[in-house]
């Protein structure tokens, strides 16, 4: 019986560790593939999937939970440019700010963006093109009800072990229901990331957002905050997960904007 015992732990202790490994080898370029994981323009196909919670919306403190599904692919334009393709696709639990209970569920407002990214040479990477908004909302509060089109640009910093950056748009709608608000709005996202042995790694990336048609101390959304990442495999599969917290240092005050917010997120990684 205690041979069989032996036998039973020596064939899950086996499984687990094929299945589920800490950490890419170092020869597999864990660290670089850390680096590429947390570049927004690097050529890796990466399927991100981040959970959001706002908490303290509202009058009644309620919570807001937001899943970002938002794939990453590069395709490659000759051998000068890449054009780096995402789409965030939001999945919304919105509740009902004016009671405390009830909420609505469903797709938000679709955002793709697209960005040129030239290949140069060093740590140095920048990218720009246009973002979209699209009214994919399945219930009027879920969404703005508007398309919408702007700019964007980043530009990525990676000199081992940090990388370092930042992602800036500014979409202005330009069609849709006449009867709903127009949208101007800013997002601002600088990012640091620094890489630590074995696949860990410690990170901020706060999402400062503006709405330039809302009054003055409407405005402004200013997230303070940052977290810690691992890289690490189920089976063959790289995936990259990390968790970070953020609190709201300036947030809207007549519509009682959420007090702080965790974000979890899965990255699913395909390099080639």
């Amino acid at each position: 019986m205690a041979d069989a015992w032996r036998r039973s732990l020596c064939a899950a202790v086996s499984w687990t560790s094929v299945s589920v490994a800490a950490a890419p080898p170092a020869e597999e370029g864990g660290g670089s593939l850390a680096a590429k994981s947390q570049n927004p323009i690097a050529d890796l196909i990466s399927l991100p999937i981040q959970p959001n919670f706002n908490f303290g919306l509202g009058p009644h403190d309620r919570t807001q939970s937001l899943v970002n599904v938002q794939p990453v692919i590069p395709i490659g334009l000759g051998d000068d440019f890449n054009l780096v393709t995402r789409v965030i696709m939001p999945l919304i639990n919105q509740p009902d700010l004016r009671q405390s209970s009830g909420a609505t569920f469903g797709l938000g407002d679709f955002n793709p963006t697209f960005f040129l990214v030239p290949k140069m040479p060093g740590n140095l990477m920048v990218g720009f093109g246009p973002t979209f908004l699209l009214p994919t909302a399945t219930d009027r509060v879920l969404g703005n009800g508007k398309w919408g089109i702007g700019p964007s640009a980043v530009v990525v910093w990676s000199p081992a072990p940090w990388v370092l950056g930042a992602l800036v748009n500014n979409i202005w709608s330009f069609a849709g229901d006449s009867q709903r608000k127009n949208v101007d709005r800013m997002t601002f996202q600088p990012f640091v990331n620094y890489n630590l042995p074995g696949g860990w790694y410690l990170s901020t990336g706060p999402i400062i957002t503006a709405d330039w048609t809302a009054r003055s101390g409407d405005r402004w959304t200013v997230p303070v905050g940052g977290g810690v990442g691992k890289i690490w495999r189920i089976g063959h599969q790289p995936v990259n997960t990390s968790v970070q917290a953020y609190y709201n240092v300036v947030k809207p005050q007549t519509v009682n904007g959420p007090d702080w917010q965790l974000r979890l997120q899965w990255t699913f990684l395909f390099p080639k």
